[in-house]
C-alpha cells in the first residue's frame, strides 16, 4: 500500500458523513486513429445539481484510478488520460463539511498533503494528461485540472473560481503555485485575491478560456465530443498549444503587491488568508513546484486550525442553506399566487423595487405616484434598464420588449390596484404617511392582496393598526442597492395571518432573495445593530475623538467600509431618522448625535470629499463638529464599540427579534456586507472573548464557527 493510499486511508476517519466521489475509468479509440485513451469521470452518484466534492475517501477513489492508468500508460497501453466531471459539475473542491471538524493540526496537515499527492500523479503520468471543464469547478475542481498538460473548458460553464481566500482558505492543491505559473502571476491575483474578496466572483467558461487557463473552448451541447477531437489533434501533432512566455521579473512582483493592497482594502489585515496566499504566489516566482506545494501543505493546516475559515465555512453554510430554508417561515403550502404586483411611489428605490418584481416574477407591475411626472420617471428608470440588459446581451429583444410591456404607471390607485395580489409602498419614512397609503389602498386593492411595506424601522404593527384587515400586512424590507444586496427582512406584525406570511416568503423566493423572519421590533435586524455600531462611533467623535481614531479602530474587524463611508452609502438623513426612531424606543442605548444632526441640517451628504482620490474628512464638516476633550485611543474605542454591539445583539436574541443568533449573522452578511471570516458578527465576538465579557455566555456553542473542543 502507497504512503498516499495510508495516508488517505488514516484521513477518511475523520470524515465519516463524507458523500464520496468515485473515479471511473473507461477507455476508447480517439479520433484520427490518434491511439487508445483512458478517460476519468468524477461523479458522487446523487443528482445533476448536487457539487461532486473531494474527501478523503474521495481523493483515495481517484488514486486508485490514477494506479491503474499509470500503469496503462507505462505499458504503452493508452496515449493520454482525461478527467471530466458528471453532466453540468466538474468538481467544486475539498469536503468543508468535514474539514470544519478537525481538531489537530497534523489531520489538517494530512488532508492538504493528501490531496497534492494524488493531484500530482497526473503531472507525473508517462502520457499527456487532459482536464475537461465541463461544468462548475471550483477550489480543488479547478486545480485538479491544473495538474494536467492541457484543459478545455465548456462555454456553458457557469462558475469557475478559486473561492478559498474568501472562505479564510487558500489555494491549497497547487492553486497558489500553478496557477501564476501557467497565466502569470498578474492574472493569478486577479484569480485568487481580487475574485475571491469581491464576494466570491465567479468567471464564466469564456473568460476562463480569455485568461489562458484552458487551452480551448468549445460549446457546451457536444463539449467532451469536441473536446475529444481537439486531444487527438493535439496528440497527433495536428495542433500546438502555445502558452505565453511568463515574466518573472519586476511585473510579478508588482502583481503580488497590487494583491497586498487590494487585500488590504478588504480586510485590513484583519484575515491572514490573502496574504498567506499572496507568500506563496510570490514564492512561486521561482517555478520551484514542490517549495510551492510544501508553503500550501502548511499554510493550509495552520489556516484550517483558525478562526476565521471555521467562521467562513459557518457564513458559507448560513448563506447556502439556512438562507434558502428560513427559520419560522409558515407552510409553504398556504402561499397565494400573485399575478400582478403594485408598488406605491416611483421615485428612486421604488423604481429599484419595480424592475426587481418585473424581472424575477414576470407579471404586470404598476406604479403609481403623485403626479405624472414622477410615474413617467419611474417607468422610464424601469425601461432604460432593460434596456441595458438588452445591450449587455443578458436578454434579447423579444424578452425586452415583453419586459416594457408589462409595466405601466397610473395616478389612480383604483385603476392600478383593483386586481394586484401584491401591493408594497416605497414612500417616504414617516408613520403618518405610510398609513395614509395603506388606508388608500386597501380601499381598492383586492381583499386577499398583501400589503407590503419596505420600512427601514417603523412598527409594521402600528402601520397596519387602523386597516380592517391588518392580517394582510407584511414588512419586506429591502436593503439598497436593491438589485446587490441579497437580504430581506421579513417582517411579521402583530396580526399578520400565515398565508399573508407564506405569500410573502414565496415571493421572497421568486426574487431570489436571502429571506429572514424578523419580528416587530424597531429596526429591525440589520438597521439596529449598525445604529448601535455608529452611534458609539458617534458617541466617541461627539466626546473629542478625532475622527481618524474613531475611524481606524475597526478596521481589523475587516469590514467592507468605514463607519462613515457607509453612513456616506446610506445617507446621513436616513441614519439619523433611524437613529430618532430608535432613541424613542431605547433612549438609554441609542443616542442622536448633535454632530450627525448639524451635517444633515447642512445639506451635507457625508463627512468625506475624495478630491485627492482617497476620502479626507470635509472641511464644511470640520468646521460644524463640536466636540468635548475626552479621547480614546483606538482601543478603547474598539472595544466600546464591539461592548456595544454585544449587549444589543444579546438584547435582541432575548427579545425574540429573530429565532437564533445564526439568523443575525446571516442578516450581516446578506445585507450589510459583512465578510465570511468574521462569520458575520457572533462569532467574532465569541472569539474576542466580547460575548462572555458583555452577556456572560457565548452566543454560538464552542465548536460553531470555532475550532472543536
Amino acid at each position: 500500500m502507497s504512503t498516499t493510499a495510508e495516508l488517505l486511508k488514516g484521513a477518511a476517519e475523520l470524515f465519516p458523513d463524507e458523500v464520496v466521489t468515485q473515479a471511473h475509468v473507461r477507455h476508447f479509440d480517439l479520433p484520427f486513429g490518434a491511439g487508445r485513451f483512458a478517460l476519468i469521470t468524477l461523479d458522487n452518484g446523487l443528482d445533476h445539481t448536487k457539487p461532486t466534492t473531494f474527501g478523503p475517501q474521495s481523493l483515495a477513489n481517484l488514486n486508485t484510478a490514477l494506479d491503474q492508468v499509470e500503469k496503462e500508460a507505462a505499458d504503452g497501453d493508452i496515449v493520454g488520460v482525461g478527467i471530466t466531471g458528471k453532466p453540468f459539475i466538474f468538481a467544486v473542491g475539498a469536503d468543508l463539511k468535514g474539514v470544519e471538524l478537525l481538531k489537530e493540526w497534523d489531520h489538517a496537515y494530512a488532508i492538504g498533503k493528501g490531496g497534492h499527492d494524488v493531484f500530482k500523479r497526473l503531472a507525473g503520468l508517462a502520457v499527456p494528461t487532459f482536464a475537461y471543464y465541463n461544468g462548475a469547478a471550483m477550489g480543488g475542481g479547478v486545480e485538479v485540472g491544473l495538474h494536467c498538460t492541457y484543459r478545455t473548458v465548456s462555454a456553458a460553464v457557469p462558475a469557475f473560481s478559486l473561492p478559498e481566500v474568501f472562505l479564510g482558505l487558500v489555494p491549497g492543491w497547487g492553486g497558489c503555485t500553478l496557477l501564476p505559473n501557467l497565466i502569470g502571476a498578474d492574472k493569478a491575483v486577479s484569480v485568487i485575491i481580487e475574485n475571491s474578496l469581491n464576494q466570491n466572483k465567479q468567471l464564466k467558461g469564456r473568460q476562463v478560456y480569455e485568461l489562458g487557463i484552458a487551452d480551448a473552448l468549445f460549446e457546451g451541447a457536444d463539449f467532451l465530443e469536441q473536446s475529444l477531437i481537439w486531444t487527438a489533434s493535439v496528440l497527433k501533432g495536428e495542433i500546438q498549444v502555445d502558452r505565453p512566455v511568463i515574466d518573472r521579473g519586476e511585473a510579478w512582483d508588482q502583481a503580488v503587491e497590487r494583491g497586498r493592497a487590494f487585500a488590504d482594502s478588504k480586510v485590513h489585515g484583519a484575515a491572514p488568508a490573502a496574504y498567506r496566499a499572496l507568500d506563496i504566489v510570490a514564492a512561486a516566482k521561482n517555478g520551484d513546484l514542490q517549495q510551492g506545494y510544501d508553503a500550501e501543505d502548511k499554510a493550509l493546516a495552520d489556516l484550517i486550525m483558525g478562526g476565521e475559515l471555521r467562521a467562513g465555512i459557518y457564513a458559507f453554510n448560513l448563506v447556502q442553506k439556512r438562507g434558502k430554508r428560513p427559520a419560522g417561515a409558515p407552510d409553504k403550502n398556504l402561499a397565494r399566487p400573485v399575478t400582478k404586483v403594485g408598488v406605491v411611489g416611483a421615485g428612486l428605490m421604488a423604481s429599484q423595487l419595480a424592475l426587481l418584481f418585473l424581472r424575477r416574477l414576470e407579471v404586470p407591475v404598476v406604479l403609481t405616484d403623485i403626479d405624472q411626472e414622477r410615474i413617467d420617471k419611474g417607468v422610464g428608470y424601469v425601461h432604460a434598464e432593460i434596456d441595458k440588459l438588452l445591450g449587455k446581451g443578458r436578454i434579447n429583444q423579444d424578452k425586452a420588449n415583453r419586459l416594457k410591456a408589462l409595466v405601466t404607471g397610473v395616478l389612480d390607485k383604483a385603476e392600478g390596484f383593483a386586481d394586484a395580489d401584491f401591493v408594497i409602498e416605497a414612500v417616504f419614512e414617516e408613520m403618518g404617511v405610510k398609513q395614509q397609503v395603506f388606508a388608500e389602498v386597501e380601499a381598492v386593492a383586492p381583499a386577499h392582496a398583501i400589503l407590503a411595506t419596505n420600512t427601514s424601522s417603523l412598527s409594521v404593527t402600528e402601520m397596519a393598526s387602523k386597516l380592517k384587515n391588518p392580517e394582510r400586512v407584511v414588512g419586506f424590507h429591502f436593503f439598497n442597492p436593491v438589485a446587490v444586496l441579497p437580504l430581506l427582512e421579513i417582517v411579521r406584525g402583530e396580526k399578520t395571518d400565515d398565508a399573508s406570511l407564506a405569500t410573502a416568503f414565496a415571493v421572497a423566493k421568486k426574487l431570489k432573495k436571502t429571506a429572514v423572519l424578523v419580528k416587530d421590533a424597531p429596526a429591525f435586524v440589520v438597521n439596529r445593530i449598525l445604529t448601535r455600531f455608529m452611534g458609539e462611533i458617534q458617541n466617541v467623535i461627539d466626546e473629542g475623538t478625532p475622527v481618524p481614531v474613531a475611524e481606524k479602530a475597526v478596521e481589523p474587524l475587516g469590514l467592507p467600509m468605514s463607519p462613515l463611508v457607509l453612513l456616506e452609502l446610506v445617507g446621513p438623513a436616513i441614519g439619523l431618522h433611524v437613529s430618532e426612531t430608535l432613541n424613542k424606543a431605547f433612549p438609554d442605548r441609542f443616542t442622536v448625535s448633535p454632530n450627525l444632526k448639524a451635517v444633515v441640517e447642512a445639506g451635507k451628504r457625508g463627512f468625506y470629499v475624495y478630491d485627492s482620490g482617497k476620502p479626507e474628512l470635509d472641511p464644511e464638516v470640520a468646521a460644524l463638529l463640536k466636540q468635548g476633550d475626552t479621547v480614546l485611543t483606538e482601543e478603547q474605542v474598539r472595544a466600546r464599540v464591539l461592548d456595544a454591539v454585544a449587549q444589543e445583539i444579546g438584547l435582541m436574541l432575548d427579545e425574540g427579534v429573530v429565532a437564533e443568533a445564526q439568523d443575525i449573522d446571516l442578516c450581516l452578511i446578506t445585507g450589510a456586507g459583512w465578510p465570511f471570516h468574521l462569520g458575520g458578527i457572533t462569532p467574532y465576538l465569541d472569539r474576542e472573548g466580547v460575548s462572555e465579557r458583555v452577556n456572560g455566555k457565548r452566543f454560538l456553542p464552542a465548536g460553531v464557527a470555532s475550532v472543536p473542543a
